[in-house]
């Protein structure tokens, strides 16, 4: 079927400062600053809000965006939800990447949490940009066959947390491991 969304273009987070933003982005993950662009008003809402838009791309051409707003109050993220919730995840290529990505990253002083395999689905790693977002390098793991099956349960697993909230009746339910196995070698 033809869907309406293609891919991601962009996802778009506030920055404290998006000179230093850049360069975290570029120079640690590789990313290409492609674009910045502002105004003294939002353009969608005309509200007074001076800001500058960073656009930083990945190699197939989706981004992740940044907005810097020096007069606007609030905070880069939500403070009031767990540090693990909100993130960014950027897939590469393989587990040997991960690994690598993990020991580039330590190598630079950058604290990363992980790798964690996350129900034979993927496998990450976990670390915080100077802004203090959330961010997460994954590669996908298990065989096509599972991931077949991670399609066809999709809906009755939701329908069985939306019954229950208790993620232990999904191994009940399908005879398999519940939530997420940590491993960090």
């Amino acid at each position: 079927r033809d869907m309406l969304c293609k891919k991601l273009h962009h996802a778009a987070f506030r920055c404290k400062d998006a000179a230093e933003t850049v360069k975290f982005y570029t120079e640690v993950l590789g990313l290409k600053f492609s674009h910045a662009m502002g105004e003294d008003h939002v353009p969608s809402t005309g509200k007074y809000s001076p800001h500058i838009h960073i656009f930083l791309e990945m190699e197939d051409g989706s981004s992740i965006a940044f907005f810097e707003c020096p007069q606007d109050p609030g905070n880069m993220k939500d403070l009031e939800s767990p540090d693990w919730i909100q993130h960014f995840a950027f897939e590469v290529d393989s587990v040997a990447t991960v690994l690598q990505a993990k020991a580039d990253l330590l190598a630079k002083g950058i604290s990363v949490v992980g790798p964690t395999n996350h129900d034979d689905f993927i496998t990450s790693i976990y670390f915080f940009d100077p802004s203090g977002h959330r961010l997460e390098l994954t590669t996908r793991t298990g065989d096509p066959a599972r991931h077949q099956i991670f399609e066809a349960e999709a809906h009755q697993v939701l329908a069985l947390w939306n019954e229950t909230h208790d993620w232990s009746q999904r191994e009940k339910l399908y005879g398999a491991k519940t939530g997420y196995a940590r491993q960090d070698p």
